[in-house]
C-alpha cells in the first residue's frame, strides 16, 4: 500500500525506546516519516535516538518525556516543533502495569498506572490536538489493550486504566473528527514484548510480536480518508489451547 499518508509526516511516539513503542517508530520512519522518540529513561532515550538517528539522518529526534508530568509533556511538544515544524500523528504508547489484588494495592501504585496510562494519554493528546489543528489535521493512535474490554483478577489498576483508554479515544474521536483530527486505539492481546519488566520469551512465539502492533498502526494511516476503522482488536491467531 501507498505511504503517501505517511511519507514527511512528523510523528511523536511516547514510550517508543523498546517494544511496541520502538517497533512503531522504527515502521514510521521506515515508512518516511519523521519521529520524536521518548520515554523516562534518559538514557535509554539517548542510546535509541542515537542509533536510529545514524540509519535515518535528520528525521530523528530524541526527548525525555514522562507523560504523567506536564511540563515534561510541554516540552516533547516544543521540541517536535522546533526539529520538525509541527505534527501530524502521535502515538500514545507509554504505559504500565502493576498486577496485583486491589487490597495489596497503595495509593502510588494505583496513581502510576493510572497517571501514566489515562492522564498520559490525555496530557499528550491536549497538547497535539491545537498543533494537528494548525496543520488542517492529523491522527492520534492509542495503544490500549483487550484488557480493556477483558477483566481479570489482579489487574484493577490496569483493567480500570485501559477501559478509561478505550471510552477517552471514542469521545475523543467524535470531539476532533471535523478539524480533520482522526483518533483510534489499538487493543492488542498478549505480546511478547519486555512489558513490565519481563524479557521477550522466545518460547512463547505464539503471542503477538511489538511489529504486529506497529503494523496495524501504519494500516491505519494509510487507510482511506473516507471511513475510520476507529477501534482494531488484535489477537494471536493461534494461543494455546486451553
Amino acid at each position: 500500500m501507498s505511504d503517501e499518508a505517511i511519507r514527511d509526516k512528523v510523528a511523536v511516539v511516547t514510550g517508543s525506546t523498546k517494544g511496541i513503542g520502538l517497533a512503531t517508530a522504527e515502521a514510521l520512519l521506515g515508512s518516511g516519516a519523521k519521529v520524536v522518540v521518548s520515554a523516562r529513561n534518559e538514557g535509554e532515550v539517548a542510546a535509541v535516538g542515537k542509533r536510529l538517528m545514524a540509519s535515518h539522518p535528520k528525521r530523528v529526534a530524541a526527548q525525555v518525556c514522562d507523560v504523567r508530568l506536564e511540563a515534561q509533556v510541554d516540552a516533547l511538544f516544543r521540541a517536535a516543533e522546533s526539529a520538525f515544524g509541527g505534527v501530524d500523528i502521535l502515538v500514545n504508547n507509554a504505559g504500565v502495569g502493576l498486577f496485583k489484588n486491589l487490597e495489596e494495592m497503595t495509593l502510588e501504585e494505583w496513581n502510576r498506572v493510572i497517571e501514566t496510562n489515562v492522564t498520559g494519554v490525555f496530557l499528550c493528546s491536549r497538547a497535539a490536538i491545537p498543533r494537528m489543528r494548525r496543520r488542517g489535521g492529523g491522527y492520534i493512535i492509542n495503544i490500549s489493550s483487550l484488557a480493556g474490554k477483558n477483566a481479570f483478577p489482579t489487574a484493577t489498576a490496569y483493567n480500570a486504566s485501559k477501559f478509561a483508554v478505550n471510552g477517552m479515544s471514542e469521545a475523543l474521536m467524535q470531539e476532533v473528527r471535523y478539524d480533520g483530527i482522526r483518533v483510534s486505539y489499538i487493543m492488542p492481546g498478549s505480546v511478547n514484548t519486555n512489558f513490565n519488566g519481563r524479557s521477550p520469551d522466545p518460547t512463547q512465539e505464539w503471542k503477538l510480536a511489538a511489529s504486529d502492533v506497529a503494523q496495524a498502526m501504519l494500516d491505519l494511516l494509510r487507510h482511506p480518508s473516507r471511513s475510520l476503522p476507529s477501534r482494531v482488536e488484535l489477537r494471536p491467531s493461534q494461543p494455546p489451547r486451553k
